[in-house]
């Protein structure tokens, strides 16, 4: 198919792109990699797309006093090499390499990846689990928004008319403090059947992609002093959707078995 007719505009400023964002119909352009095949099976039908690549100040990743910040226009594969995220936000290495194929994480940024809030995504189920801070930027100025509540539902946001994610704040990883991500697929590259994305830092915060409508956080299976309480507890508290191919009950099961393994990667001695 092919995507409807829409305009097009590519500013040089963030007030530029502010300005064109307060048009009816207007929409961001990032990476495209999620818009662009949404275009072209109308699933999405813009009156305007605004072109954000290259605008100054969206791009790149600082460590500065304990924070990682990393630019909504940072694409996957900025992420993948970038030693200081390897080193002082390892999760978020960790996801990357499951994020569909090489030529997708070329284009792919951080911030359309939050923004579109896919609940098979990674990013949001890694944001969620460090605490990250979402940086949204708008006219009116800059806010934070803590990721647990950034994310509503099924690609719905905190973003409000006219705004965009500027960046995110990732807290650097402790000295005892450990990570672990954790995903299933048909093929390496496929949607993810059911994810996990677990952190411990005093204690555990599990965080479950492709278990709803947005990232899951199973609260009472992390407070459980005993694996078995743990699983025991998962299977109350999570009631993933059934796909194409896989039933809840076995999303379920297969929930629990990430749980065991990122359970045991938490507690063994680093």
């Amino acid at each position: 198919m092919k995507a409807p007719p829409f305009a097009y505009a590519k500013p040089g400023t963030l007030d530029e792109a502010f300005e064109l964002l307060g048009h009816p119909g207007a929409k961001i352009l990032a990476g495209g990699q999620s818009l662009i095949p949404s275009l072209n099976m109308r699933l999405s039908a813009p009156e305007l797309l605004v072109d954000i690549t290259g605008l100054p100040g969206l791009r790149g990743i600082t460590l500065e006093q304990g924070v990682v910040r990393i630019g909504a226009l940072t694409t996957h594969a900025e992420i993948e090499r970038s030693g200081d995220v390897r080193k002082h936000v390892p999760l978020l290495a960790q996801a990357v390499p499951h994020i569909a194929h090489p030529a997708i994480r070329n284009r792919g940024t951080l911030g359309g990846s939050l923004a579109l809030a896919d609940p098979a995504a990674e990013y949001p189920a890694c944001a969620v689990a460090l605490n990250a801070t979402i940086i949204v930027q708008g006219k009116g100025g800059e806010r934070l928004v803590a990721a647990a509540d950034f994310f509503k539902g099924l690609f719905e946001t905190d973003l409000e008319e006219g705004e965009i994610v500027a960046g995110v704040e990732f807290p650097a990883i402790g000295k005892d403090e450990h990570s672990v991500f954790l995903e299933l697929t048909r093929r390496q590259g496929d949607y993810a059947i059911i994810g996990l994305a677990a952190h411990w830092a005093g204690e555990k915060r599990f965080v479950y992609l492709g278990a709803g409508t947005k990232p899951v956080l199973a609260r009472q299976a992390a407070k459980e002093k005993s694996l078995e309480e743990a699983k025991t507890a998962l299977a109350r508290e999570l009631d993933p959707p059934a796909d194409l191919y896989h039933s809840s009950k076995t999303k379920l099961h297969l929930a629990g078995v990430l749980l065991e393994r990122a359970w045991n990667s938490l507690s063994k001695p680093h």
